[in-house]
């Protein structure tokens, strides 16, 4: 006698399609040679192998201005061998006369490299072959940057989850194209998207020290935890804050005490710098005393800086708290950063590698994508153009002139502020946020986990929110139906 299932067919069906999945099974992953990693690691190399191409006249015939400004190709890591004591000492960072305006990481990247680099054109001298250690520095440089590339390309498709292919465009991402190879941003860069992925996976210690150690390269992996905060408040779920916040405490302390008691003048010097630092290139601040001609001193230009990020992070946290649903981490995170880097004292063309990672996992769309690389690589030649011109013999007619790089900067300005309305319409409505549109249409079953990143906060209720609730909860959890 055969069973009958008591099943109605629909439901048979439906569960049949929806099988167990294995964890190197996601949805259209074959496991081979073409599978997705493999694919996104080929993109990443030959992107990087066009970008060794575009940098190559400044290899062949070095680093001399203007030549370096009109090939593209300049790079502060060879400047920073002779001017800040690399050629003759490896470890100049960490000397008590040390002028290294950078913080404790990157000094200790760049000593272990400029120690290798030193190493290594000894060898080539003894097998009588001629390599210049500053041409040497340059590509370990190059090469570090490739291989912390790769990883983030691969994090971004884990962060993605199902649509783990948005992480193409960081494969072939034009703004690392060009302006990756400038300075070390790329490390801090695969700190914080690694603290993310960590966070991802509840493993909030190992998030926390990810975030201290990518904050002792630059300060942006640090806006992490104010993503975090405003998840906490609304879901009023403080644990997965507050040891993320203590692990990155400790991990910063225990990278900088050291160097801070033994050596506090070398230490201070990157954060003497930055405070008394004038408008740097391409900042609004810049832009305005260049039109006008108007000169804002650094303690005063500090101070506007810091409170107009505080009130655009005062903006974000009202916007994460009067949502109808609960922001992702991503779109959070790429609002604060976005937000640093519109009142920075200074906008250097490698900043661009801060966003990448996050607009790709914010707002996953080619076109606004493809938007945002042209302005920055309009901005990107036209820094350059505005440097070379005072250094340059060459006629004002054939130069890219001053008003040039004012629109520049004014376009990346305004591509800026339209991503951040792009993301902050998809946080009020989202039905349009492609994220959750793509895990609600794979699998029903996934609702309301609806945030690759959100670790405990993905599929939380809310607990506190900034506008009147719903008469009916029940409402609220099928919003996005």
């Amino acid at each position: 006698m055969t069973a009958v299932d008591p099943r109605p067919e629909t439901a048979t069906t439906h569960h049949s399609r929806i099988a167990p999945r294995g964890k190197h099974t996601l949805p259209g992953r074959i496991r081979t040679f073409f599978a997705p990693g493999h694919i996104l690691i080929i993109l990443t190399v030959g992107a990087a192998l066009i970008a060794a191409l575009l940098k190559s006249p400044c290899r062949i015939r070095g680093w001399g201005a203007p030549e370096v400004y009109f090939g593209g190709c300049y790079s502060d890591w060879t400047g920073l061998w002779t001017s800040r004591g690399f050629a003759s000492d490896p470890w100049a960072p960490f000397r008590a006369e040390s002028a290294f305006e950078y913080p404790i990481l990157i000094a200790v990247v760049a000593s272990l490299i400029a120690w290798l680099a030193h190493g290594l054109t000894r060898v080539s001298d003894i097998l009588g072959i001629d390599a210049g250690a500053n041409l040497v520095f340059y590509d370990l440089n190059f090469l570090a940057i490739v291989a912390l590339w790769i990883v983030t390309v691969l994090l971004v498709a884990k962060l993605a989850g199902i649509r783990y292919w948005d992480a193409i465009m960081v494969a072939v991402a034009p703004g690392i194209i060009f302006a990756g190879f400038i300075n070390w941003d790329m490390w801090a860069v695969v700190f914080m998207v690694a603290a993310m992925w960590a966070f991802s996976k509840h493993r909030y210690v190992w998030a926390g020290v990810l975030i201290g150690l990518g904050t002792a390269v630059k300060v942006f992996p640090l806006f992490l935890l104010g993503a975090i905060l405003v998840l906490a408040i609304r879901t009023a779920r403080y644990y997965p804050l507050l040891v993320t916040a203590a692990g990155a405490a400790v991990a910063w302390l225990l990278v900088n005490l050291p160097m801070m008691l033994l050596n506090p003048g070398a230490w201070g010097v990157f954060y003497e710098f930055s405070s008394d630092r004038p408008p740097g290139w391409s900042s609004i601040w810049h832009a305005y005393a260049t039109a006008t001609d108007t000169e804002i001193p650094g303690q005063l230009l500090s101070s506007m800086a810091f409170w107009s990020f505080v009130i655009l992070c005062a903006i974000i946290a009202v916007i994460g708290l009067t949502t109808k649903h609960r922001p992702r981490l991503a779109q959070l995170m790429f609002l604060i950063v976005a937000a640093f880097i519109l009142v920075n004292k200074v906008y250097s063309p490698q900043f661009v590698l801060w966003l990448i990672p996050l607009l790709v996992l914010a707002l996953p769309n080619w076109r606004d994508f493809l938007i945002f690389s042209a302005v920055e690589l309009l901005h990107f030649w036209a820094i350059w153009a505005y440097l070379a011109g005072p250094i340059s013999e060459y006629d004002v007619q054939h130069q890219l002139d001053e008003k040039l790089y004012l629109l520049a900067v004014a376009g990346h300005v305004v591509v800026l502020i339209y991503l951040m309305l792009r993301v902050v319409m998809d946080m009020y409505d989202p039905n349009q946020d492609r994220v959750r549109n793509s895990l609600r249409h794979a699998d029903a079953e996934l609702l309301p986990h609806d945030d690759p990143s959100g670790a405990e906060f993905d599929g939380a209720p809310d607990r506190f929110v900034l506008r009147k609730r719903s008469k009916h909860p029940a409402a609220a959890r099928t919003s996005l139906d």
